[in-house]
């Protein structure tokens, strides 16, 4: 079964994905002057995690994917299925709309909030073998789930995919706002405004797009969750357009927060650091890959199953009714705020 197709949006979805991979495909170009050299080293299992797991150290992998990023490609698969985590109905009766629900973290999202009871839509832009593999996952929860296929950067594609949530469901109680592009580059210089506007288009336009559009369904004791990042916390200096777009969406959470605030609608993100998903195999080099994750206090980045446990924290009213505006750091470092 296919993703939901709404008014030509595969089609655009399948135009942004080109534009981004001849992104990719430029930066590659210019890596090729950058003296970033290190050698590669074979992936190895390290940290023990919590409950007896193992979970794989820095590096996890050094293979490099072709935009998007599929998740069905990685040799070294994301955990994502959470399997010590025990569900108690939190969630029950909920309608969650997770944009980048196809694959890591907002596959871990959507598979948490299933087991909490939520009936799940999947906004993703092109990875439909992710996407059906993330349905099957939730239906495998006992849930039901949609998916729609389209960019978010379309408004009226966001305004279709609202649509067709509340047609089939009703009603929307959680916006999950988590699709993102990154790209890096080595210096401004590199950085041209047509990826710049690529970036912020996608991650700062995706999510207000989404929200605007989703605040016209959504009642007091809804929610959004928009996901930020460590490096819009930190900057980063091979990240410039991505960082300063995630700084972009710690500031809106803030601001929605307070202008949603008496319509009881709760506005909060998460700030992960370093997490095993497709999006930075599908960016950096091997070379970038061999560090990823290595200066956690882990020596390892996180797995999305670590991360989506905090999403379901603030959807639920029993966990954070009294919590809004607030940007939830995870990343495995000390001192972020």
């Amino acid at each position: 079964m296919s993703g939901h197709e709404l008014g030509g949006s595969g089609k655009k979805a399948q135009d942004t994905l080109e534009k981004q991979r001849q992104i990719h495909e430029k930066q590659k170009h210019l890596d090729v002057f950058s003296e970033q050299n290190e050698s590669c080293s074979t992936p190895q299992n390290g940290w023990d995690a919590p409950h007896g797991l193992v979970y794989p150290s820095a590096p996890v992998s050094t293979e490099v994917l072709e935009k998007p990023g599929e998740e069905a490609e990685l040799d070294v698969a994301p955990h994502y299925l959470a399997r010590r985590y025990k569900g108690s109905q939190k969630l029950k009766d909920k309608v969650a709309l997770i944009t980048g629900g196809d694959s890591g973290i907002g596959r871990a999202v959507a598979v948490l909030m299933a087991r909490e009871g939520a009936s799940i839509a999947i906004v993703y832009l092109a990875s439909t073998e992710d996407a059906e593999q993330t349905r099957e996952a939730v239906i495998n929860e006992g849930a039901e789930c949609v998916l729609i296929q389209g960019d978010v950067k379309d408004p009226h594609f966001c305004a279709a995919a609202v649509e067709h949530t509340i047609a089939q469901w009703g009603r929307l109680d959680i916006l999950v706002n988590n699709a993102a592009f990154q790209q890096h580059a080595n210096a401004l210089e590199q950085l041209d405004i047509d990826r710049w506007q690529e970036t912020f288009s996608t991650n700062m336009g995706g999510y207000f797009n989404m929200a605007k559009v989703a605040l016209v369904h959504m009642k007091p004791g809804a929610c959004i969750i928009n996901t930020g990042s460590v490096v819009g916390l930190r900057g980063n200096g091979n990240l410039l357009d991505y960082a300063s777009s995630k700084g972009a969406i710690h500031a809106f959470t803030y601001s929605l927060a307070a202008n949603l605030g008496p319509r009881k609608i709760r506005v909060n993100a998460v700030a992960p650091g370093p997490v095993w998903t497709p999006l930075n195999p599908a960016d950096g080099s091997a070379e970038d890959l061999q560090d990823f994750g290595k200066n956690t206090v882990y020596g390892r980045p996180a797995q999305p199953e670590e991360i989506a446990p905090a999403y379901v924290f603030l959807a639920s009213e029993q966990c954070s009714s009294f919590i809004t505006g607030v940007v939830l750091p995870i990343t495995g470092t000390p001192g972020d705020h």
